[in-house]
This record gives structure tokens, sequence and C-alpha cells, in this order.
């Protein structure tokens, strides 16, 4: 699936980069790989489905506030699996 999803880069520089993730109901990242660890803080409650290469699905419950970390090197697409708006920021440690 292609990037239905609106990213907005709030920051940038030599060690970080910020951006929000905006969905609307049903819309996806796009298939995309981490280049960097990352943190992200969701803005919104919501629910996300997670889609990996192999086709894995993974449902996730999102709380505004309740941030998490991955690490550099997952694949996946994030589609917005509720019935509501979802929005999170999304930090990329470089």
């Amino acid at each position: 699936m292609t990037t239905t999803a609106r990213a907005t880069e709030q920051h940038e520089d030599d060690r970080v980069r910020v951006t929000r993730w905006d969905f609307e109901p049903g819309q996806s990242t796009g298939r995309h790989v981490h280049a960097h660890d990352y943190v992200v803080v969701p803005v919104t409650d919501g629910r996300t489905r997670v889609i990996t290469p192999d086709g894995t699905v993974t449902v996730n419950e999102l709380r505004a506030g309740q941030s998490y970390a991955r690490p550099a090197g997952g694949e996946h697409e994030v589609v917005n699996a509720g019935a509501a708006p979802l929005a999170f920021v999304e930090i990329e440690l470089k």
C-alpha cells in the first residue's frame, strides 16, 4: 500500500528527526524500513494494524501520551485500524 497518511516534518538536525503522522481511518504509512532507532508519542488514543513483509499482522492499542521505543531495522506498514482519526509523533534518533 502507498502512503496515504499525512507526514509533517516538525524538526530535523544532525541528531534527530521529528515527524507528526496524521491518519484518517484506513490510511497507511506505506511499507517502510526504519533506518534509525525511534520513539513514538501518541497524540490521540487509537488502534493500529502493523503489517510486516511476511504478512504478519499485529494490532496495537495506542494511548495518548504513552510513548514506546523501537530499534532501527524494522520493516512494516502502519494502518489506522480504528474508526476515528489517529495521530502520533515519531522521533528518530540519528
